[in-house]
């Protein structure tokens, strides 16, 4: 099998769908020897944030001398980015043969009439077997969706970070916060330690609740101890308890706030007997990116791609972009999927939106720019439906002085497709 067979093989599977439960995923890792019981963890849930957590994490423990797996999704170019050890994605030849390997316990799987994994299952169970035979000293490892039933949940031990929690995937999670943070909460181990970021009190009683029932040790990072020193479109310095001058460049006070869970996380962690030292999470921090999450494209005029795909997410993102360009108006290229609340999404935007331009991502749960287009025109005089990518970044530079912003924002699925035109357009 070769690289574009093992990509093949993968989406192939995509039609399974998603189906939370643990019972295929515990099946296949078995049949592979459980790779996954021989490494340790870091586990992140959370509804927003948890990629920027995992990278931050991720590069503050390589800078400490670790060697770390992490695994996220979903991924922004390529699916070897979902696996990476110290910063390297997994080579496209150890892919294909891992997925070979892995093909191979699937179709023993199906000869056997016990289920079929999904596709973000037989991801897991590549990273799993990936990080093992890299001798992983410890994985960072990000939900896919929930916490519960989802496929990393297959692990038995592990440091239990929750991020943000907000209204999204309601119909696999819940209606309501309360059913949302129970289905993250169920990463929570016995006799483990947990960080989170703090919510909203519903959310927050159901983490203390399945803390005491497993008698887990809990931290909730105090956001009061923070102080922001400086920031800029470059990056943000800041102060955290006894940590002084921490600098970031990921942008927005959310993303200091991440960061100031991450410290505690490392606190615990030297507690717990790692080695790692100030100016190892100086480095880490600083050096920690995220594609697509604020991220700034270009400068005249401002081009900026986020991967705000649901309610909370696009409030933090009109919050930066108010720090960041106050009295500006925004040109806004939108682009969902359908399952989203995009009437809301537009309606916290359109306060500051001097244009909206409607795109379709490409998949299959997108929702069409001119469905878009039509709430979008509730709320704003100037909407614009772009029927392809270039044609989107061709129109939101029309009439834009240098002194202008432009915001894309949505799925992930079409925001590559941005970066890709943009990059070619000033080659």
């Amino acid at each position: 099998m070769d690289y574009n067979e093992a990509v093949s093989f993968i989406n192939s599977t995509s039609k399974f769908g998603i189906k939370l439960g643990l019972d295929n995923i515990i099946r296949l890792l078995e049949l592979m020897g459980n790779p996954h019981k021989e490494l340790k963890y870091i586990h992140v849930a959370g509804t927003n944030g948890k990629g920027s957590v995992v990278a931050m994490l991720s590069s503050v423990l390589f800078e400490a001398g670790y060697k770390v797996g992490r695994f996220t999704s979903p991924y922004f170019v390529n699916i070897e980015e979902s696996i990476v050890v110290n910063g390297e994605e997994i080579e496209r030849e150890e892919f294909a043969r891992i997925v070979e390997i892995v093909r191979d316990k699937v179709e023993l799987m199906q000869q056997k009439e016990i289920g079929h994994p999904t596709q973000f299952e037989i991801l897991t169970a590549i990273a799993f077997e990936y990080f093992y035979k890299k001798k992983c000293d410890i994985v960072v490892l990000e939900t896919g969706l929930g916490g519960r039933f989802d496929s990393t949940n297959v692990i038995e031990k592990s440091i239990s970070v929750i991020c943000s929690i907000g209204y999204d995937h309601m119909d696999k999670l819940g209606e309501t916060l309360s059913k949302i943070a129970y289905e993250k909460a169920g990463i929570i181990k016995e006799n483990s330690y947990v960080l989170i970021y703090p919510g909203e009190d519903e959310s927050n009683r159901v983490i203390f609740n399945t803390c005491k029932e497993k008698n887990a040790v809990l931290n909730v990072t105090d956001f009061k101890k923070i102080k922001i020193k400086d920031f800029c479109i470059n990056g943000q310095e800041f102060e955290y308890g006894r940590f002084k001058s921490i600098r970031i460049s990921m942008l927005g006070e959310h993303q200091v706030k991440n960061a100031a869970l991450v410290l505690d996380t490392v606190d615990v962690m030297v507690q717990k007997g790692y080695n790692i030292c100030d100016e190892a999470i100086k480095r880490g921090l600083l050096a920690a990116n995220w594609p697509g999450r604020f991220e700034v494209l270009k400068l005249k005029p401002v081009f900026i791609i986020d991967g705000a795909h649901n309610l909370s997410g696009v409030k933090a993102l009109k919050r930066v972009l108010q720090t960041y360009f106050p009295q500006k108006k925004i040109i806004f290229i939108m682009g969902v999927f359908a399952d989203k609340d995009y009437t809301s999404m537009v309606e916290v935007c359109s306060s500051i939106a001097l244009r909206f331009i409607t795109v379709t991502p490409k998949n299959e749960r997108a929702l069409e720019g001119q469905k878009l287009a039509e709430i979008a025109k509730i709320y704003c005089n100037e909407v614009l439906i772009s029927d392809t990518i270039e044609c989107a970044v061709k129109a939101s530079f029309e009439n834009t002085p240098d002194n202008g912003v432009i915001c894309a924002f949505g799925s992930l699925s079409y925001l590559e497709e941005i970066r890709s035109e943009l990059l070619n357009r000033h080659s």
